[in-house]
């Protein structure tokens, strides 16, 4: 039985904010749950989007976070499609896009992020796509089914996880692919030039050209269709499609409207957030991409201390839940170490930790990097900050361990697959 004496409101409806809503309802809180989504769909995980769903081995039942019918079961109000256009914080409501007033005791902020459009002439021209909703996947499955029917041929702008997990797609389905990428490697700022070439040699081996140093300057067509795309060094590519994959931006419109802090735009932006996931307003709080939380592992004088946004899909799962303890008054310290995934081709990795270019001053691997069963280490001043493991299974919470020990390592012993990982773990 709801008692409507306390009403919390989750604007959001993605992993994070359904996970949320469940965790509020398991932790005993009667009041009013009310979830906003402005997609029409249920919330679902974004992950299978580049990768199972796409290419056609999971069913789209299976990406949602819980059956329909659960929302009703817990008492959790859902709006479908209602995006909310306005925040006011001393009223504390909520008006949504048909004009409903909703009031909250506490808000959750976790309406994600959105692709970062391409800003050149000829994206108006059918056949350019992003990838972030559930409708984006199913389009592209279509298009990637028919370019690898008719030997058509996929552009894709960036060289990033999505960028490369759509490439490993379009190649299964045989679609010609080029990716255009103005870093040197593949997920430079990821991984850095040690390892991104890993990438460059794996999807080169399935086929994948790739144009290293530059950027789209146009995409040129005829009859309103994609006919090819030209790059700011001079040269052309024939393409049918579009992937325009040069990241994400954290969806702060309606955070920026109310006056809540946000981060530098330079340092990834967000909501700025405690640890305990409060915004700079104590009725508001904010979880998921949208979120700029401190990293303690970080460099203390580093931006990532102060304010780390992850888009991961782990930091939904583990963020929505903390957050909601959050709300309900509990001492939550928000403290994971950051995770991701992929799958391409026949290559599954894990990547625990933070460590872009310029925080690591060495990088060690144990394992078979030619095979591509291996471990990757970067380290600063002997001390892991990140790791990745490629086709090597269960060894992520070791790796996390490490990473939060702080201690300095012996790097021979890091490097020899002889000594087991767990002993340097204490």
């Amino acid at each position: 039985m709801v008692d409507a004496h306390q009403t919390f409101v989750i604007v959001g409806g993605g992993l994070a904010g359904a996970k949320a809503a469940e965790t509020l309802r398991a932790e005993g809180f009667n009041g009013r749950v009310i979830l906003i989504c402005d997609e029409r769909d249920h919330p679902y995980e974004r992950p299978p989007l580049s990768k199972g769903y796409l290419l056609g081995k999971e069913k789209r039942d299976s990406v949602f976070v819980h059956e329909p019918a659960w929302y009703a079961r817990s008492d959790i109000e859902l709006h479908l499609g209602q995006p909310a256009v306005h925040l006011d914080r001393v009223a504390r409501t909520v008006r949504l896009g048909d004009g409903t007033l909703i009031a909250y005791d506490k808000l959750l902020l976790a309406t994600g992020a959105e692709p970062r459009r391409l800003e050149i002439p000829g994206t108006g021209l059918a056949g350019v796509h992003h990838l972030r909703r559930i409708a984006h996947a199913e389009r592209l499955r279509g298009v990637l089914a028919s370019l690898g029917r008719d030997n058509g041929h996929l552009v894709i702008a960036g060289a990033g996880w999505i960028g490369l997990e759509v490439a490993a797609a379009a190649r299964t389905y045989g679609a010609e692919v080029t990716i255009v990428e103005p870093e040197p490697t593949p997920l430079h700022h990821v991984l850095g030039p040690e390892l991104g070439s890993l990438f460059t040699d794996l999807h080169s081996e399935h086929g994948v050209r790739f144009h290293f140093g530059a950027r789209l300057s146009e995409i040129t067509g005829q009859d309103g269709v994609v006919l090819a795309v030209r790059t700011d060094d001079g040269e052309e590519h024939p393409a049918h499609d579009v992937l325009a994959a040069i990241g994400a931006a954290p969806r702060t419109a309606l955070a920026e409207q109310a006056g809540l802090e946000l981060a530098d735009r330079s340092s990834g932006g967000g909501v700025i957030v405690d640890a305990g996931l409060r915004t700079s307003d104590p009725h508001i709080y904010a979880t998921g991409d949208v979120a700029a939380a401190p990293y303690a592992l970080a460099d203390p004088a580093s931006d990532a201390a102060r304010g780390l946004r992850v888009e991961h899909w782990a930091n939904a799962l583990n963020g929505g839940p903390a957050a909601a303890r959050s709300m309900l008054g509990q001492d939550v310290g928000y403290d994971r170490v950051p995770y991701f995934f992929s799958d391409q081709y026949d290559v599954g990795l894990e990547y625990s930790g933070y460590a872009p270019p310029g925080t690591y001053d060495q990088v060690v691997c144990r394992g078979d990097v030619g095979k591509r069963e291996f471990i990757a280490f970067w380290l600063s001043e002997g001390r892991l900050i990140a790791g990745m493991n490629v086709n090597v299974w269960d060894v992520t919470e070791t790796i996390q361990r490490l990473i939060r020990s702080g201690r300095t390592l012996d790097v021979a012993a890091l490097a020899d697959p002889e000594v087991p990982l767990e002993s340097l773990a204490g």
